[in-house]
């Protein structure tokens, strides 16, 4: 604690009729031509159409659109991205969607500001300047990524399977827009797995070596959103209270992590990503209560301390002090058993089509990421195994 830093540039525009005030937020931005970017289903289902005829109905209306963006985006689409987005004169980005579509538009950004044609070349941790300003704004459809708030990008590189990490805090957006309607259309499921990608972000900042106070103080109170939320917002999807506090508890999660770092638990799930294609959220949320014992050993104190924000003051007192780690970890499987039952939410790697044979190129990779610096607990292959394992 003798030296941190913390870094949160973003405007958050945050409530009811937030989409409505994008227009505005560009035109201050000085931006006229906005290149947006989303994915094929919500173009199908009508959520980038609210953004978009809001954006019109105010004066700014989309220069282009591109809505081809894979689940896992990757080096080759930021790269066309950026030349369509030069192609089509545009000088601005709204980015409307999940974890991928944000990471793919901040890809992006970086390409134009830095004036190259190929995001590869500029790989590298934490090194890119700032460049010429891109006016960038977003406008999240999950309440789990945490995106819209933090400084890096993850793309896939297509060519290894690595998930490859851009952090400057220059892909930061400009403009977050966090309105409850963009998250009313996602199915429980989806909702289950992204909150708790969300918690997860939030317990990794508060207990990775690089935590602060302010990267705690962020991850505590998003944790207490999520455990009083995500339930509801899983199985009553139309209820706004609890769809506005998950977004919010995301973005609070993801300006945590993005301070703070995250650890094993992204690591692993990195690798699970590139070599077995398991989604991210998912992969999250199997992984987490494992870690979590894994690390138990050196984070007892922090673990202990996250529990009146999972499970309130008065139970937390309840519970005699040196078994509050345990339950801590106990509260987040509780919490995974209650959404599986209620949506399906896979809580083992096998039941998210995971292969064993898979492991020991998983655990290759997991050393390797970058996440695992910061994690409490030093992991070797080997270690990496017995997690998976314990996951299956």
């Amino acid at each position: 604690m003798a030296y941190f830093e913390f870094q949160n540039a973003v405007k958050l525009l945050c409530g009811e009729l937030a989409i409505e005030r994008i227009a505005n937020e560009l035109q201050h931005l000085n931006a006229a031509r906005p290149l947006v970017l989303s994915d094929a289903v919500l173009a199908k289902i009508g959520t980038m159409a609210q953004v978009t005829s809001a954006m019109e109905a105010e004066g700014v209306p989309a220069a282009a659109v591109f809505t081809d963006i894979p689940v896992d985006s990757s080096l080759a689409v930021v790269n066309h991205i950026a030349a369509f987005y030069r192609e089509q004169g545009c000088d601005s980005l709204v980015a409307i969607g999940g974890g991928s579509v944000i990471d793919t538009a901040k890809g992006v950004r970086l390409v134009l500001s830095q004036h190259t044609d190929d995001i590869f070349s500029i790989s590298g941790l934490e090194n890119v300047a700032r460049g010429t300003h891109i006016p960038f704004v977003v406008v999240p459809t999950t309440a789990g990524t945490g995106s819209e708030c933090t400084g890096v990008a993850v793309i896939k590189n297509d060519e290894n399977g690595v998930k490859m990490e851009f952090l400057s805090p220059f892909v930061e957006p400009d403009v977050a827009v966090i309105d409850p309607r963009m998250t009313e259309g996602l199915p429980a499921k989806a909702t289950a797995s992204t909150g708790m990608d969300a918690l997860c972000h939030a317990v990794e900042a508060c207990t990775c070596l690089q935590a602060n106070p302010l990267s705690t103080a962020y991850g505590t109170a998003a944790i207490k959103l999520i455990a009083g939320n995500l339930e509801t917002a899983t199985t009553h999807g139309k209820n706004r209270t609890a769809r506005f506090n998950m977004a919010v508890a995301s973005t609070m999660a993801g300006i945590a992590f993005s301070n703070s770092m995250v650890g094993a638990v992204h690591a692993i799930g990195h690798a699970l990503g590139g070599v077995c294609h398991v989604p991210h959220a998912v992969a999250m949320t199997i992984l987490l209560p494992h870690v979590m014992r894994y690390n138990l050993s050196r984070s007892a104190g922090e673990y202990a301390a996250l529990l009146p924000w999972l499970v309130g003051a008065d139970a937390a007192m309840a519970t005699p002090a040196d078994k509050r780690a345990e339950a801590a970890i106990a509260a987040i499987e509780d919490l995974g058993r209650r959404l599986n039952a209620a949506c399906g939410l896979p809580l083992s790697l096998s039941a998210a089509g995971v292969s064993k044979d898979d492991f020991p190129k998983v655990a290759e990779f997991a050393v390797n990421d970058g996440a695992l610096i910061v994690n409490p607990r030093a992991a070797t292959e080997q270690q990496v195994l017995e997690i998976l394992n314990a996951a299956f």
